[in-house]
């Protein structure tokens, strides 16, 4: 390795002390990177080899004579910068290590790996690259490159990020190499009691190191990367890239990983066994059963109540919340890369079976991971000698299986109950954060290592004789309770950074300068770092946080990792070893400076749970076990809520893959919401339809059996026989002996209960930068299940053309809507806004997921139910009933006509569709009357000579009789009058019962209009009249006008049709009807009823037919509807006269029955009077009319 330095680097030295003190200036707040190079690391890589090599001495005679004075060993210790080169290369590491994970991730998934890996041309090329990696022949006519050749561009603009991040893998490994071997010659001090950061640092480069190799080595593809970009490389240049040869000799050395990492620690042993030893008290302390943790109220603020009040402090404050995760990867890696430990040393051996036998598998990284016993074994069994060793891993193995299962199950319990009284103390006390903020972390650090070792095993250890112990169904809870603390942490800050503001200034100031004062040696540098220590921390104030400055303190904790590392030399005239309550008062200061500006850091560090993200199933698997468990519900919105972490877990090295795992992280947490979400939405439907069940009994239609027992018990009759079934009545569900009967409704309300606890816990969190509102995702839900729901109770069957009355359907959305409305003492969302939602769309055609509607059901209904059955005369408009009848007829009808259409029923209809609904049913309506208009235009084109002799002959019998009989199609023109008739009744029926809501609802709103209406005078233009019915209309007003008709017919006229061409066709066509009158005297069913208050057969309708479709033929036409209307009176009159003369000798029944159809007609018409009538038409004829009419049929009543 030192022969491949490079010479200049002695020119870089300046460059280097100076990038280093800049970035030691922006720890402490002081600047920037500014004037740095962009890869400082890489660039003083080869000043930092000629330093190490300065200490490094001679390989057997220990470490040379550099160390003789300790003036020099001090200064060494300033130059060499460990604390900052430790922290530089461990976040360097960190980057590499994810950007390692990715490559193999990318190369292991067929959708993400490399068209040039994958390209069937490119097969031969990979095959050849792999047999003869690292000695490639670039330049020989090699067929098996050819393909390589035509796409070099291609190949290296895919290849380049990745053959980069392998040069990274080397110059992180050139660096670590250079700061161990500086280590060693400085011959430093490591004890994670004392030392903390500079212990941890150092263990952390090492188990980074080791796992950025090991990493590397199960990238299978990593030689044909690197082979193909260097091939690419030398087509394109001429040359190979020159770090190709050593990178080449890198990827062989590691072939197995293992091997020549112990060569490479060898050298290492004293130190990393020393670091490691140092937890040989602190691991075994952690490492305890969960009944230890009972017997000894473990994080119990009650169980010394007197002391309640008192700080949490310790000799080990910075290692009480070390997650037990990180301890376990130190003490099984460092003791493999240094195994001699193990044969010489008894602690070692201790310790390492102590961590061998809590887990099974330990974290590389995310969710790659070391099988331990299965690695260790085969790694001693390839060494001679150790024997031992592998006997001692089998033992270790056998009691892991048998018994770590059940041990960090038991854990998690306990867990489960401490953090909860944690929770529910501090969230009555928030004061209590103050002196028990280790308590708060060390309970958010242990639940986190009980978490994460059952996700490693839940997913990598299949087979076992106890499965139950890797799985947790109540392992929300304590998800719950760890996103608890967390909340709690943020809401409280300024209660945090008071409490330790006063403990640093008015205390951890004072006794470090006692204890500096103290001080039998302490050099000039040393002086100076704690001078600044105490002079920081006695000029803070509260007004400071009174007045919300933010706190840095970075500084002055990196001023101790120097410290530290400038004590923790050999011969150091003051040493760390030798001062322990000094390195312990400032373990202690730095926590309590984290709790004035770290606060977010520290939570990061002790309850990340982004691991999540990369285990789907046992995330996906663990939620759904909580969503079967009741009292889990509650707990669930804890895995929305980890979602929000995964953001965490990304470093600057590797940019790829943030859209990646931000698409994982809110996929997570939109299905995890819209599954709680379709739960709670579910339960609150079941009890919506249990209510409804319950008013569904209290309508009319069942009431006739309780009238029928009580009118049968007061004529005391009969009771009814033992085998018949006694109906209970309403409200006797509610009746109950005894509380301890649970009914259906209690578990429903119970379990909404639980669910909506988990939407009120939080009303928005963020996931990488999206804010997400939980109570959204139930007002989503609630809305498509009640829109389903809606649609459900109509009952609409196609086949059979059978739906419910809309007063039926109506009582049911009330109880829906009742009950959800009690959803608002659950939970904070506004059920108005959801009601209201939901019933809007459901007076639109189609709703906003594209699925039909009431209206659509109704609106067609009634169309083809009820109307068309109607047009044919077995059911029977009555204005005297306002409703439609149906007719006894041989076929027997499915449904009663006036059971939908009288006034109650409509009202029910324009209270569910509303007045959208009832202007999709007008337009629907006016459809069908355009199609019959176009029929009746075609009839009157074909007659049109006819009917112009007609027009002008109407007052000679004897011709009219002879036009007449050239005239045959009056039946037709009359049965499509009646169709329109009857479908404009329908409408006026329905525009009167959305009139009586509107007023009923707004009639603030409703009485306006109505003025609005009034001041149209037959002077106004016509336009604004329009306007005006318009809005009338679409309140439900009567208008002289209907301008959904005007509308209808305009759009019917082509741009070929002149205004005359229509005007005459409209004038021929009351002719036609006029003269076709007299043809309904000879038809039975024209019989005028006096309980319907109309003609049996419908033909009433055609009173109302003539005067709208005149009105608005006219009206689009521009002309005098009045003046046409008197025509029509006049023709009409004198056809039905003349039926009174019998000119064609035909016995005429119901002549007096057509007789009044005229009179109805006037009445109908707001442009005919009497008046006009009576100059036409005699009245006498029409009282002797009405007078036989209503003698024929006696009225009965009773």
């Amino acid at each position: 390795m030192e022969s491949q330095r490079g010479p200049q680097a002695a020119n870089k030295k300046p460059e280097q002390a100076v990038w280093f003190e800049r970035w030691a200036n922006r720890e402490r707040g002081g600047g920037s990177w500014a004037g740095g190079s962009p890869h400082p690391i890489s660039d003083d890589r080869e000043t930092d080899r000629e330093t190490a090599q300065l200490f490094r001495g001679s390989e057997s005679g220990g470490h040379g004579s550099g160390f003789k004075s300790p003036a020099v060993s001090r200064i060494m210790a300033y130059q060499h910068k460990l604390a900052e080169k430790l922290t530089i290369l461990n976040e360097r590491g960190r980057g590499v290590l994810i950007r390692i994970n990715y490559i193999k991730k990318t190369c292991s998934d067929p959708k993400l790996r490399p068209s040039c890996l994958t390209e069937k041309s490119m097969e031969s090329a990979v095959k050849y690259i792999n047999k003869k990696f690292p000695n490639i022949d670039f330049r020989g006519n090699n067929q098996n490159l050819n393909n390589i050749q035509k796409e070099k561009s291609e190949v290296l603009k895919t290849l380049t990020s990745f053959y980069h991040t392998f040069i990274d893998v080397m110059e992180f490994r050139d660096h670590v190499y250079e700061l161990l071997n500086t280590i060693d010659a400085c011959q430093c001090f490591f004890n994670i009691t004392v030392n903390y950061e500079f212990t941890k640092s150092y263990l952390d480069l090492i188990v980074t190191y080791t796992s950025v190799i090991l990493m590397l080595s199960r990238i299978d593809d990593k030689k044909v990367l690197v082979g193909m970009y260097n091939c690419a490389h030398e087509m394109s240049n001429g040359a190979s890239d020159p770090a190709y040869p050593r990178l080449g000799h890198m990827l062989l050395e590691y072939e197995p990983p293992w091997k020549k990492l112990t060569e490479e620690f060898g050298p290492h042993t004293k130190a990393v066994t020393e670091a490691l030893l140092s937890l040989q008290y602190l691991f075994p302390r952690r490492n305890l059963s969960a009944e230890q943790w009972r017997s000894a109220q473990l994080l119990s603020l009650l169980s010394s109540a007197a002391t309640m009040l008192n700080p949490t402090h310790n000799e080990t404050m910075l290692c009480e919340y070390l997650p037990m995760e990180v301890m376990e990867r130190w003490i099984i890696i460092g003791f493999l890369l240094c195994y001699g430990s193990l044969s010489t040393n008894l602690p070692s051996l201790e310790l390492w079976k102590s961590a061998l036998k809590s887990s099974l598998c330990i974290t590389l990284i995310r969710d790659e991971v070391l099988l331990v016993h299965k690695v260790s074994e085969d790694f001693f069994d390839g060494l001679k000698g150790h024997s031992k060793r592998t006997a001692d891993i089998k033992e270790c193995r056998e009691y892991a299986v048998a018994n770590s299962g059940q041990i960090h199950r038991e854990r998690r319990n306990f867990l489960r109950s401490a953090v909860k009284e944690l929770v529910n103390i501090l969230s009555d006390e928030p004061g209590l954060l103050g002196p028990k903020a280790l308590f708060v972390f060390m309970a958010l650090s242990f639940s986190r290592d009980e978490v994460c070792w059952l996700v490693r095993h839940s997913e990598h250890v299949l087979k076992t004789k106890t499965p139950e112990d890797y799985v947790d169904t109540h392992i929300a809870e304590l998800l719950f309770c760890m996103e608890s603390l967390r909340a709690l942490l943020r809401r409280h800050t300024p209660v945090l950074q008071r409490y330790h503001l006063q403990y640093l200034a008015q205390f951890d100031a004072l006794a470090l300068n006692d204890i500096v004062q103290s001080l039998f040696v302490c050099p000039e540098e040393e002086s100076i770092l704690m001078s600044s220590f105490v002079s920081t921390l006695s000029s803070m104030t509260l007004k400071q946080v009174d007045n919300g400055e933010e706190f840095d303190l970075r500084g002055l904790r990196l001023d101790w990792f120097r410290l530290q590392s400038y004590a923790s030399v050999a011969k150091a005239p003051m040493n760390l070893r030798e001062c322990p309550q000094l390195a312990h008062l400032m373990n202690m200061i730095v926590f309590h400076t984290c709790m004035m500006d770290g606060i977010d850091g520290l939570i990061q560090e002790t309850s990340d749970l982004s691991i999540f993200c990369f285990y789907p199933r046992v995330f996906e698997k663990m939620f759904s076990q909580s969503s079967d468990e009741l009292q889990m519900l509650r707990y669930l919105i804890s895995f929305p809520l980890l979602c929000s972490h995964f953001s965490k877990c990304t470093h600057s090295m590797c940019p790829e893959e943030l859209p990646l795992l931000e698409k994982k992280s809110l996929h997570f947490c939109t299905s995890f919401l819209e599954e709680i979400a379709k739960q709670t939405s579910n339960i609150a439907m079941e009890i919506c339809a249990e209510q409804r069940n319950l008013s569904d009994k209290l309508l009319p239609k069942h009431c006739a059996q309780t009238i029928s027992k009580a009118r049968n018990k007061q004529q005391k009759k009969q009771a009814a026989k033992r085998g018949e079934l006694q109906h209970e009545k309403p409200g006797a569900e509610s009746q109950r002996k005894d509380r301890a009967v649970v009914t259906n409704m209690d578990k429903l309300h119970l379990t909404l209960t639980e669910l909506c606890f988990t939407f009120n816990y939080s009303s928005h969190f963020t996931v990488w930068e999206h804010v997400v509102i939980p109570a959204e995702y139930l007002l989503a839900q609630l809305e498509t299940r009640l829109s389903k729901t809606i649609m459900r109770m109509a009952n609409y069957n196609q086949t059979t053309k059978e739906i419910s009355r809309p007063s039926e359907l109506l009582a049911s959305i009330r109880a829906y809507v009742e009950s959800l409305h009690t959803l608002s003492s659950y939970i904070n969302v506004d059920v108005t806004r959801l009601v209201k939602n939901v019933l809007l769309q459901q007076t639109q055609p189609l709703d906003s997921l594209g699925e039909q509607t009431i209206t659509t059901l109704y609106t067609n209904w009634y169309l083809e139910g009820l109307l068309r059955q109607a047009s044919n005369g077995t059911i029977t408009h009555s204005p005297t009933m306002r409703a439609f009848m149906s007719q006894p007829s041989e076929n027997e009808q499915s449904f009663s006509a006036q059971e939908y259409s009288d006034i109650c029923e409509l009202q029910a209809l324009s209270e569910l569709i509303g007045s959208y609904g009832m202007k999709f049913l007008g337009e629907n309506l006016m459809w069908h009357i355009t199609s019959q208009v176009n029929e009746l235009k075609k009839l009157v084109i074909e007659n049109m000579d006819v009917l112009v002799q007609m027009r002008s002959k109407f007052d000679r019998p004897e011709e009219m009789a002879a036009l007449r009989k050239r005239l045959p199609a009056g039946e037709n023109v009359l049965k499509r009058m009646t169709i329109i008739g009857v479908i404009l009744s329908f409408r006026a029926m329905t525009q009167d019962t959305l009139r009586d809501v509107l007023h009923k609802h707004c009639p603030y709103l409703a009485g306006p209009i109505e003025c609005l209406r009034d001041f149209v005078t037959p002077d106004t233009d016509i336009k604004v009249t329009l306007r005006v019915f318009e809005l009338a209309s679409a309140a439900g007003i009567p208008c002289d006008i209907d301008p959904a008709l005007v509308s209808a017919l305009n759009n019917m006229r082509t741009q070929n049709s002149s205004l005359d061409e229509e005007y005459k066709l409209a004038c021929l066509l009351l002719v036609y009807i006029a003269v076709s009158l007299p043809v309904l005297a000879f038809d039975p069913g024209s019989f005028y009823s006096r309980q319907f208050g109309g003609h049996t057969n419908n033909i009433h309708c055609i009173a109302v037919a003539v005067n709208q479709l005149a009105a608005a033929m006219l009206t689009t036409l521009n002309k005098n509807i009045e003046e046409q209307l008197k025509e029509f009176l006049l023709i009409a009159s004198s056809t039905l006269l003349q039926l009174g003369q019998n000119v064609e000798g035909l016995e005429s029944k119901n002549r007096d029955s057509i007789y009044l159809l005229l009179h109805l007609i006037v009445e109908e018409s707001p442009f005919l009077t009497l008046d006009m009538l009576e100059s036409c038409f005699p009245y006498v004829l029409l009282r002797n009319s009405y007078r036989d009419v209503y003698q024929t049929v006696p009225i009965t009543l009773g």
